[in-house]
Formats: structure tokens, sequence, C-alpha cells
């Protein structure tokens, strides 16, 4: 026994460039940052694998580092035996073959990667921290069911994406309690995995606003010619700026409509009167292969590229990393849990939209209110590195 904090990892499967591999990978052999490879301050002592890939490298990893491998959730929290035995939680559900349902949402089993987590915790009597890759659940319920079960056992909740932690061209975080009057985030991609991002980029802004987060009353999904016609004269000129900055490396410039070949616009009505959107590409193959931010502050806009580093080994996963690092070793998130489970329910609602061919869908219950961290996370200051956002993130 080290006396370091023993981690299990929960993950659907493991191949090169998984979820799994650029996240758990990190904790095993070290985080790439701007100031050099930090080495790890907790230890992977178990794994768990939902899928077995065709491209898998889990089982040799793990062998070869000596990690066990179990063959349920119980057994990997409990290191073998039928106590728990670590002292933290790695839940890893991203990437593996899941069914997609009517709306587009891939059935990742992240609720029940949770369920089976807090009934040991639960037995334990011992509320160790867990992190959650990405959205809390494809749906709303089970986003909420997620969240008020780790509320109940006091379990310390991270969750969501590396999004946050990019590094930012040029430097922009807004004070705590600044005065936006309406903001907009640039994305790309598929609907769901890529448009998870372009929110959790808007959110991680706009949550900084005078008062904070307030919740969302309603949102509305548009594609195509309908999506250029709600982007108003409010909406544009934050399109121009954010797509400036998205596509600084790629070279391409001029109006909205000559950048972004695919358009889907998500559009968000926040209870205290706020005005968020995120403009996507809707294809991989489109000029636009990042994200930005754009947001109008006292009729003053201003702008960041939010750019990760195309290929491996992907270093922007490591700030997220040190950051569920940092709450192993605290017990304390780096952020509120409340952010990811906003951007949840927004994202399941902007899919029942898209579902409804644009129909406006009111959300009372994302009646969601948080203070953001008034301790920064660990992130990247300096700039952003050559070739950031030229690659798709995994």
């Amino acid at each position: 026994m080290t006396g370091r904090r023993r981690i299990a990892a929960i993950v659907t499967t493991y191949f090169p460039a998984s979820h799994a591999d650029v996240i758990v990978g990190k904790f095993i052999a070290g985080f790439p940052t701007d100031e050099g490879l930090l080495a790890p301050e907790v230890d992977i002592v178990s794994l768990y694998m939902d899928q077995v890939a065709e491209r898998d490298i889990g089982l040799a990893l793990a062998r070869s580092r000596g990690i066990p491998v179990y063959q349920s959730i119980p057994a990997a929290l409990g290191a073998g035996g039928r106590d728990l035995a670590v002292d933290g939680v790695l839940a890893i559900g991203e990437h593996g073959d899941y069914a997609l349902n009517e709306k587009g949402q891939k059935l990742y089993p992240r609720r029940f990667f949770f369920e089976q987590i807090a009934g040991v915790l639960a037995t334990a009597r011992r509320p160790v921290p867990v992190f959650s890759d990405k959205h809390l659940g494809h749906c709303w319920d089970d986003a909420q069911w997620i969240y008020g079960r780790a509320r109940e056992l006091g379990v310390p909740l991270m969750a969501g994406s590396s999004i946050p932690l990019f590094w930012r061209d040029p430097w922009l975080e807004h004070e705590l309690d600044s005065p936006i009057e309406a903001a907009l985030a640039i994305s790309y991609g598929e609907l769901e995995a890529y448009g998870f991002h372009g929110l959790e980029g808007l959110q991680c802004m706009v949550e900084r606003r005078r008062g904070g987060e307030t919740g969302i009353a309603a949102v509305r999904c548009l594609r195509g010619d309908e999506a250029w016609a709600a982007l108003d004269a409010d909406l544009r000129p934050l399109a121009v700026a954010a797509l400036e900055r998205a596509n600084k490396q790629a070279g391409a410039s001029g109006a909205p409509e000559e950048i972004v070949k695919h358009p889907v616009l998500f559009l968000l009505e926040y209870a205290d009167g706020l005005r968020g959107a995120v403009l996507q590409e809707g294809s991989y193959q489109g000029s636009v292969r990042g994200w930005a931010y754009a947001a109008r502050v006292e009729g003053r806009i201003v702008a960041t590229g939010l750019r990760s580093h195309g290929g491996p080994p992907y270093p922007h996963f490591s700030y997220l990393g040190l950051n569920v690092q940092r709450m192993f070793l605290t017990g304390v998130p780096a952020y509120p849990v409340e952010r990811t489970l906003l951007v949840t329910g927004a994202l399941d609602a902007l899919l029942e939209s898209h579902h409804r061919r644009g129909a406006r869908v009111e959300t009372p219950y994302l009646d969601v209110r948080y203070q953001p961290s008034p301790v920064p996370p660990i992130r990247p200051r300096g700039p952003a590195p050559v070739g950031a956002s030229t690659q798709p993130l995994q």
C-alpha cells in the first residue's frame, strides 16, 4: 500500500483514441501539458470494460501495467473483493457499439454505470468522488436521476468534456457577474455528440453572467434556410465574429452562409432573458473544423477561438484529467456538475425539437440554478498550440 488514492476505471470500450484511451490512459502514463509531462498522483487499480472492441488495446495495456480487469462494475470497485476498495471512479460512457433511438441519441450505458457505482457506494456508506465523461445521460430523466442520486449519497460528482479547458485564442474569460446580453458558440459535426460540445462551450462562458445561472425556459433546433432566417440582427454579428475565430487557421472567411454549408442552429431562451445560440456545421466535411465563442457585453462584441490539439497525444484531455485528479485528491469538483446537468437537458430538448421539425420546446423543468466555481480550474493560459483544431475532437 502506497497511501496514494486508488481509482477504478469503468469504460464502455478501449481502442486507440477512444475516450478510455485519451482519459484513462493519461492516468496511467502521465499528462502531457504545456509544462511538460506530469506524472499521475493517483493509481488506476482496476478496470471494467463493457465491450471489447476489434481494435482493443485495453486488455494488453492492463496486462502490461498489472491492472486487473474485472467482469462486473462491483468487482472493479471492490478490486476483486466484496467491499469498496477504491477512492474514486472514472466512468467513461463514450464509444462502443450501442443503438441509436429515433431522435439520434446514442444509448450509452451512463445511467447503468452510475446505478452500479452508486449501489456499491451506498452499501459501503462511503461516497467517493466520481467523474462521468461528457453528458450525464442521453435523456433528461437519466441525467436528473444521476444528479439526484449523487446528491442523496453525498457523492462528489464531476462531468463534462474537455471543451471548457481548451486553449482560448485570444484569452477570454468573463468576469463574474458580467452583463452578457447575448452569446453564440460555433461547433461542427454529428448533432448529439458534437452538439454537446457546442452547448458546453457556450455554457461554461455564459454561466458567469450577472446573477449566475438561472436555467433555460425553451429551445429550438433549426436546419438549413430556417436556421439562416432565425439568425437575426442580434445573433448574426456574433456568428460572424465567432466564425472568424473558429476558422482562423483553416483560412475560411466570408458571410456565415458562405462558410457553413450544412447549418444547424440551436436557439436557447434562458429564464433570465439571455439569448443563447449554437451555430453548428452539421458535417465533418465542411470548412468549420473547430469551436469558438462570441458574446455581446454592454454593446461590445468579444470573441475567442476554443482550440484543441489535433492528434496524439490529445493533450487537451490532460487538463480535463488534471481537474478530475484534483477532485480525487480533494473531494471537491473543479466546477459545478449543474453545468453538465443543464447542458444534458438542453441537448435532449433540442433533439426533441429537431425530431419535431424545429418546434419550440418549452423546458420549465430546466430550472437549474447555480453559481460558477470561484476557484479557477487547471487549464492552459499560454498561446494555442500549433495545429490546433485541425482534426476532429475524439
